[in-house]
C-alpha cells in the first residue's frame, strides 16, 4: 500500500502540530520555572537579611558586653590602687 499525496500531507500536518504544541509546552514550563526560581531567589535574599540583622543584634550585644566587662575592669583598677 504506498502513501499518496494527500497522507503525506496529514502526516507532515500532524508533525508540525506535535511540534508546536511541544513548543507552547516547553515555554509554558520555562516561564513557571522561571517563576520559581525568582521566589527562590526572593525567599533567599530576605533570610539574608535576617541574618544580617541577628549579626548585627548580636554585634551589638557583645560591643555593649565588652563596654561593661570594660567598666568593671576601670573600677577593679581604681579600686585596687586606693589606699585601704
Amino acid at each position: 500500500m504506498a502513501l499518496d499525496q494527500k497522507d503525506l500531507e496529514q502526516i507532515e500536518r500532524i508533525i508540525y502540530k506535535n511540534g508546536d504544541d511541544v513548543a507552547v509546552s516547553t515555554a509554558r514550563a520555562l516561564e513557571r520555572l522561571e517563576e520559581r526560581l525568582d521566589a527562590a531567589e526572593s525567599r533567599i535574599y530576605s533570610r539574608m537579611a535576617d541574618i544580617e540583622t541577628t549579626v548585627e543584634g548580636s554585634r551589638q550585644d557583645v560591643i555593649d558586653g565588652i563596654g561593661i566587662l570594660k567598666e568593671l575592669v576601670n573600677e577593679l583598677i581604681e579600686h585596687n590602687q586606693s589606699p585601704d
